[in-house]
C-alpha cells in the first residue's frame, strides 16, 4: 500500500506544473475573451443607443470601466491577470457615430503569458492576440 501511495505522489509532483500551467493559460484566455467581450459591449452601446460612453483604463486597480448618463460597468480582472502599460489611468470617450479608438490591452500573468486585446478602428471589434515570450 505505501509503495502504491508513493508512486501516486510521485506521479502527482511529475503532473502539477504541468496542470498549474494549464489553469494559468486557461485564466488568461478567459479574461482576455471577457476584455474583448467588454470592449465589443461598449462599442456596441454607442452606436445602437448614439450614446457617449467614457471607458477608463485603471492599471493600478487592474479594472476596466464604463461610464455614461444611464450606465456604470466595470470588469475587474482575476487574480494572476495584470494590465500592464501604462502607470496612469487611461481614459478615452467613444461618441457615436466617430471612429472607434485604435487601442491595445496588454494582458500578463506571473508565468510570463501575455495577450493583447485590440480594438480595430475599422471594423470597431476587437481582436485577441496573443504574444510570445521573450
Amino acid at each position: 500500500m505505501m509503495v502504491v501511495v508513493a508512486i501516486v505522489a510521485v506521479i502527482a509532483a511529475i503532473a502539477y506544473p504541468s496542470a498549474a500551467a494549464g489553469i494559468e493559460s486557461a485564466r488568461m484566455v478567459s479574461a482576455a475573451d471577457s476584455v474583448a467581450a467588454f470592449l465589443n459591449s461598449a462599442v456596441n452601446r454607442v452606436e445602437r443607443r448614439q450614446q457617449a460612453i467614457a471607458l477608463t483604463i485603471s492599471y493600478k486597480e487592474n479594472r476596466l470601466s464604463l461610464f455614461s448618463n444611464d450606465l456604470t460597468r466595470e470588469l475587474q480582472l482575476p487574480d494572476g491577470i495584470t494590465l500592464q502599460g501604462e502607470q496612469e489611468d487611461r481614459r478615452l470617450i467613444l461618441m457615436p457615430g466617430a471612429t472607434v479608438p485604435g487601442i491595445a490591452i496588454v494582458l500578463a500573468n506571473q508565468r510570463g503569458l501575455r495577450k493583447i486585446v485590440r480594438l480595430d478602428p475599422m471594423t470597431g471589434f476587437p481582436r485577441v492576440e496573443s504574444v510570445n515570450k521573450e
